[in-house]
């Protein structure tokens, strides 16, 4: 069965077979195939009040593009005390089901910025809330102070609530720990779990002029029924320790199908509370997993000859698909021990001894595909080896296609400058990947990770930038297949021990047959905010130039210290600050402040003109990466910038190979002011795609 050809296959089976019970009517980009619904805001329209997003006042959509949960300044008629609002999808999603074996629930993933500010200084309040509730409905009446938007003095406690919230306090009340904490409520607003989020260095609303941006991710698994929560100035990576994490079922609390969203209030204090950014991703519920029901295939038998046969074609694709990697353990073996290199099998008993038996201790990061560890063997001469050892967190038949897929792709590659696999593990459904374990973990800890590691010296960071572009050429050009990594970014650029890159992470890449240039998926948009290319919101492809746009925001993040996403001088954006300085003639004023003047300025500004043009808003325009070589070996001088950020302009054309393309939605967009360009309205989003495949 050809790999390719399955995503669309199935896709198109359950289009025949049946009319979806839910649809999801987001103009973001939003999917409901391959298990899960998916979208993406990194901005907010106020066009979406109307469309996307339930708006209960006096919350708002702001001209900024974020959601004000609680009234800002320029609410016209809302005093800023004594206030509660909510913003909710607008359509519910079943988050739990009965099924013949019992209540199965849905596992779901968010992560959300948000900028909890106190105007002047004053004293915070009251908080703000990320919110499941059974029923879309304006915050009760005395849900302001204290309840958070939530509920009121006579219904807190209450089980008909039928809602769960992860809160963020900023007020101190006799049942919390303090006034800066996070907190699992479960139909009222004395937090089941609390804890301080003082020793974790955050302060949800900071006493300074414009308050801190941070991500707060929310993952919850239906299966074990435990949620976590982590939280991180914004641009920072997801730690690996939670701030919190609790048991909880769902089907306990709140209805079959639930509401999303957030709620906050104030009170005699008041806070603003604004939500920058949001995704979302929530596991597709079907009560029936191994196969068609009666009564489906009772319908199927009543549908026109030509229907059937296409049915039951794909029926059969289907098995094949689910014998192939997900039923048959030896299937799945002989898959892996027949892969090109034959990349050695470790022992399941001799890796969780070495990271022992997966300790948090030994954990070295997590990402959407799973956990690293660290682990420790016994090498061929006897001597302990250090070794990076990935547990993959889906061990389903999708699980199984992460696995395959990454291991397919690095076990072939061979360059200096990627981080090289050693093997593979599987056992009782355990899914893991053995790497060379880098002792100086990755870029983006020493340019903002961990204040009590060294300021990385300027050489060493043009040697870094040198190294992943070698890498990257080589991915894009000298490998036999052309390969995108799809997720270019600080903190999958890893530091060996001389502090030498090796561009890790290859759960997203994909290697291209010869006549495609682009990949797309059928999950949503892959990568990281911040590091996508803004023609990917609308294609939907990842292709060499959009793997280069994230390199050229890996370079500016390098030079100047600082996240693609960040505040600074008014703008939201790392390049267009940097892009603004260069045209006023001040590039060099980018260079991270920490240096004190100790880089080579020539260079400096070579990579600072090279990470603008990477960052060109129209992919054509971006250097292709032999060129980015010859400009970091210093053979051809630095490319010309144009002054003022040109805009970016969707293609008015579909792509021409008719193999590689893709039908798309119409949309609507605010391109962009000169100095920079923001998604103010909707994405295209995929209607339908071609064998190419998939995106997350």
């Amino acid at each position: 069965m050809d790999n390719t050809l399955f995503p669309l296959l199935l896709y198109l089976f359950f289009s025949l077979l049946s009319t979806p019970s839910f649809s999801l009517s987001i103009s973001a980009p939003t999917n409901t195939t391959n298990g899960y619904f998916s979208l993406s805001f990194p901005s907010f329209d106020a066009s979406f009040a109307n469309t996307n997003l339930t708006v209960f006042k006096p919350a708002s959509i702001a001209s900024n593009g974020a959601l004000q949960i609680t009234p800002d300044t320029q609410n016209d008629g809302y005093s800023l005390t004594q206030k509660a609002g909510r913003i909710f999808l607008s359509q519910p999603f079943p988050l739990w089901e009965n099924t013949s074996s019992g209540v199965r629930l849905a596992t779901f993933s968010t992560a959300f910025d948000i900028n909890i500010y106190r105007p002047n200084g004053s004293l915070p309040g009251e908080g703000f809330a990320f919110l499941i509730a059974s029923s879309l409905e304006q915050p009760p009446p005395g849900s302001e102070n204290e309840y958070l938007g939530l509920t009121n003095l006579t219904l807190n406690g209450n089980p008909s609530n039928k809602f769960v919230a992860i809160e963020l306090d900023t007020v101190k009340q006799s049942y919390d720990p303090d006034d800066n904490h996070v907190g699992l409520d479960i139909n009222g607003v004395n937090s089941t779990v609390a804890n301080s989020l003082t020793p974790f260095n955050i302060t949800i609303s900071p006493a300074i002029a414009i308050g801190t941006n941070y991500t707060v991710w929310i993952d919850y698994n239906g299966s074990s029924r435990h949620i976590w929560v982590y939280m991180a100035i914004q641009g920072n990576p997801k730690p690996a320790k939670d701030v919190l994490n609790a048991p909880l079922d769902l089907s306990e609390v709140i209805n079959p199908k639930a509401y999303i969203g957030f709620s906050a209030s104030t009170g005699i204090t008041y806070e603003l509370n604004c939500v920058l950014a949001w995704e979302l991703m929530v596991e597709k519920l079907n009560k029936d997993k191994t196969g068609l029901s009666k009564a489906t295939i009772a319908i199927i038998v009543g549908l026109s000859c030509s229907i059937s046969a296409i049915l039951a074609l794909l029926l059969l694709a289907f098995y094949i698909r689910r014998k192939q990697v997900g039923d048959d353990p030896a299937m799945l073996k002989g898959t892996l021990r027949s892969l090109p290199g034959t990349p050695r099998e470790f022992d399941f008993k001799e890796l969780k001894k070495g990271t022992k038996n997966f300790d948090e201790t030994m954990k070295l990061g997590q990402g959407g595909f799973g956990v690293v560890y660290k682990g420790v063997l016994v090498g061929d001469n006897g001597q302990d080896m250090a070794v990076a050892v990935k547990q993959f967190s889906r061990t389903s038949t999708k699980g199984q296609e992460d696995f395959l897929q990454e291991l397919s792709i690095i076990n072939r590659l061979r360059h200096k400058h990627l981080v090289r696999l050693q093997g593979w593990c599987h056992k009782n459904g355990v899914l893991l990947l053995v790497y060379d374990f880098m002792p100086n973990g990755s870029l983006d800890q020493h340019l903002f990770g961990d204040p009590e590691k060294p300021i990385l010296g300027w050489d060493r960071r043009y040697t870094i930038v040198t190294g992943v572009a070698s890498a990257l050429h080589y991915l894009h050009n000298e490998y036999d297949q052309m390969v995108v990594h799809r997720d270019l970014k600080a903190s999958n650029v890893m530091l060996d021990s001389q502090f030498n890159a090796r561009l890790g992470d290859f759960g997203l890449a994909r290697a291209l047959e010869t006549d495609k240039t682009s990949y797309a998926e059928l999950e949503g948009i892959p990568g990281t905010m911040g590091y996508i290319a803004p023609e990917c919101f609308h294609t939907g492809k990842a292709t060499r130039e959009s793997d280069v746009y994230g390199f050229g925001a890996t370079i500016l993040e390098t030079v100047c210290g600082r996240p693609p996403r960040c505040d600074i001088a008014g703008f939201h954006f790392l390049v267009d600050w940097v892009w603004k300085l260069y045209r006023e003639g001040h590039i060099l004023e980018a260079v991270d402040q920490r240096l004190d003047g100790n880089f080579d300025e020539d260079d400096a500004d070579r990579l600072l003109r090279l990470g603008l043009m990477c960052s060109h808003p129209t992919p054509g325009e971006r250097p292709k990466t032999q060129a980015i070589v010859q400009i970091l070996s210093r053979s051809v001088p630095p490319p010309e910038v144009p002054p003022f950020k040109p805009a970016f302009v969707m293609p008015a054309a579909e792509p021409d190979n008719e193999s590689d393309s893709s039908r798309l939605r119409s949309s609507s967009y605010t391109v962009s002011t000169s100095d920079g360009w923001t998604y103010s309205s909707n994405y295209a989003s995929k209607e339908h795609l071609t064998n190419d495949g998939s995106i997350v």
